[in-house]
């Protein structure tokens, strides 16, 4: 059982968007500081997406989508500087071969580029994009995600980051799938994606479908977009002195019966996360060692290929780490060893989600030097989203400045919790100022409707999702009527 004003005891981060969509120039630039990044010096030029990632940029799209890549110099170039965007399937040929993967390229007529992929930082400034476009000609199949591989070439008083002669963007066309997503307008004419709502679910009594029991009244959307599974295990295994993926008699059921329980809510697009804490041993998501946290990172995507699942959130809790001596195979618990293991999972599989609880440890990430190539890569990049603790506001726990290059649509506040006496239901004033100050991603823990009164209106936690739904989309919320009880 969870301890109160703990998340992920028994856990609004600002939506970026588990699909992509376009946005103008200045929302886009506004989204990171970038005094922030680790970037290069002088007249070396880098690269991001419209999001301010320069690595593991993913994009999920239905029919067509419009966005941009940015090239940036960190100080006004004296000349003008070229940088062109060109399609070539040989940069993901060799990403394959090194990573020992067999994803497929977007086929070339997939995309378009404005200006024949080409942007010029004129003299005197310090940034240009290229405008590019997806569009589905129906050969991708959306249980898959697939690459638009690009290479990057630069003319002019400047040069490319090694890192950057390169970009690969993954891809999934959810064209033929059932959106979640909510749309809204941004006060000036534009629709753009709402907030992402996630119901973070206690296994061990809560059927996963309640996920599916509210819609939306006019759009008749899903009010969530993603259920976590709470919650596997990290533990130690002292015959091998190997860490290892530990699920339950509940979480395995489950995800044994995934048809059952997890495939009807990824038939109407709402995601599905996998929980993984520690379970009272002395391994942790914060004391791995390089090559510990590597081989666990491969371990999270077997299991999610295994289960077919859309990412995972890590929590540094209930853990007994050892530290007189550490152990072979462990490091002292820190942020470095924390930020580690996100990085080598994300690296591992970067077109799922990666998702933190910031609480303990996870409260900071660390840029992390990548162990092969040497390069520094921010948190921003390698964290999808960031949910606070259910008592934390942006004053009391800025994790904007704790995590280099993240934005305020990869965080949270105002988490809620139903599990405590509703002790974390926040007003509906203090979701209102979250949603205006652009974190736009809501986490609901431990909603269970076995409870006689849950689905009474009059309700408070009823109350509190139906606050939820009026500030982020606008609408109200219908019940299905069905309890979706715990039948195993």
């Amino acid at each position: 059982q969870m301890k109160k004003n703990f998340l992920f005891r028994s856990c609004l981060v600002a939506a970026v968007a588990l699909t992509a969509a376009a946005c103008s120039d200045d929302a886009d630039l506004g989204k990171v500081d970038t005094d922030k990044l680790n970037v290069p010096d002088g007249s070396v030029v880098y690269v991001t997406d419209a999001e301010g990632k320069r690595k593991f940029s993913s994009i999920e799209f239905r029919d067509a989508t419009t966005t941009q890549l940015w090239v940036h110099s960190p100080k006004a170039v004296a000349a003008d500087c070229n940088v062109t965007f060109a399609y070539d399937p040989s940069v993901l040929a060799d990403y394959n071969s090194a990573n020992a993967t067999e994803y497929k390229a977007v086929p070339q007529g997939v995309v378009s580029f404005a200006g024949n992929g080409s942007a010029t930082i004129a003299a005197g400034t310090t940034t240009a994009s290229v405008e590019y476009t997806l569009t589905s000609d129906g050969s991708l199949t959306y249980t898959d995600t697939y690459v638009l591989p690009l290479r990057v070439t630069i003319s002019g008083g400047a040069q490319l980051g090694k890192t950057d002669e390169t970009r690969l963007i993954f891809v999934r066309d959810l064209t033929n799938l059932p959106d979640a997503t909510k749309y809204v307008n941004d006060g000036n004419g534009n629709m753009v994606e709402g907030v992402k709502m996630f119901n973070c679910i206690e296994v061990n009594g809560t059927n996963p479908l309640c996920t599916m029991a509210f819609t939306l009244d006019r759009s008749g959307k899903p009010l969530y977009d993603a259920v976590i599974l709470f919650s596997s295990n990290i533990n130690f295994d002292s015959e091998t002195g190997r860490v290892y993926i530990f699920h339950n008699e509940n979480v395995q059921h489950v995800l044994d019966n995934a048809d059952k329980y997890l495939r009807p809510l990824k038939e109407r697009g709402i995601k599905v996360i996998l929980s993984v804490l520690g379970n009272h041993d002395k391994s942790g998501v914060a004391n791995l060692s390089d090559a510990t946290a590597k081989d666990f990172a491969k371990q999270i995507k077997n299991c999610c290929d295994a289960y077919d699942l859309d990412g995972v959130m890590l929590d540094d809790e209930y853990s007994d780490y050892e530290t007189n001596p550490v152990p072979p195979g462990f490091v002292a618990p820190s942020v470095d060893a924390l930020s580690r293991l996100f990085y080598e999972i994300k690296k591992v599989q970067p077109e799922r989600l990666n998702i933190t609880y910031a609480f303990a440890r996870a409260a900071y990430m660390n840029p992390v030097r990548d162990l092969e190539t040497g390069e520094l890569v921010n948190p921003g990049d390698y964290v999808d989203f960031a949910f606070a603790n259910y008592p934390d506001t942006p004053t009391s726990n800025p994790i904007i400045n704790n995590y280099a290059g993240i934005s305020n649509r990869q965080l949270g506040y105002c988490s809620m919790e139903f599990a405590q006496g509703g002790s974390y239901l926040w007003s509906k004033n203090a979701l209102q100022s979250t949603y205006a100050a652009g974190y736009g991603c809501h986490l609901v823990f431990a909603m269970s409707l076995e409870s006689n009164t849950f689905p009474a209106t009059n309700n408070d936690r009823f109350q509190a999702l139906g606050n939820a739904a009026e500030v982020f989309y606008g609408e109200s919320i219908v019940w299905d009527g069905n309890t979706y009880g715990k039948d195993w």
